[in-house]
């Protein structure tokens, strides 16, 4: 893989562990409590940026593993989508996150317990949906995770060109 190929997969990592930053400072600074769709999409931010850098230092015994990785980015970058999505569309409306599969998963891996700083659970879907500069915060989660799908996907394909 080429060099570009590593500076998309530091990018995207990069963009990750800035969109979680963001979503901490609004829990801790501003007081915007997230749901559990919101600590889901975190998790998978988290989750996208060690496949990035992991993908970057296996790279090095065999660069195929990079490509590896891009792909595993691809499709994780789809399931931020899907989780941003239907934040926003079924989620938000929804009273209680209570019993979904983002609670479930959240809670019975334990990391809302291990991190609560991090992946606590301290709204109810409906009070969670809160505006950014206009346009609903899961709106700006769904949109950085298709660009960051699209940009590991340039970087899976780059080399067949």
């Amino acid at each position: 893989m080429t060099n570009t190929t590593s500076r998309i997969l530091h990018l995207i990592a990069l963009l990750c562990l800035t969109a979680v930053a963001i979503a901490l400072v609004s829990q801790h600074v501003f007081d915007m409590q997230p749901c559990a769709w919101c600590v889901l999409q975190r998790l998978i931010f988290i989750v996208i940026a060690a496949v990035c850098w992991i993908g970057l230092l296996a790279g090095r015994i065999a660069a195929n593993l990079r490509r590896v990785a891009a792909l595993a980015v691809v499709l994780l970058g789809a399931a931020g989508v899907a989780t941003a999505w239907y934040q926003y569309s079924v989620a938000a409306s929804l009273f209680s996150c209570d019993m979904t599969f983002a609670d479930r998963l959240m809670v019975q891996s334990g990391l809302d317990a291990a991190l609560p700083w991090l992946f606590g659970i301290y709204a109810s879907c409906m009070d969670a949906r809160v505006d950014l500069l206009g346009m609903e915060y899961a709106l700006w989660g769904l949109g950085l995770f298709a660009v960051i799908g699209v940009m590991a996907l340039f970087a899976l394909l780059r080399r067949l060109g």
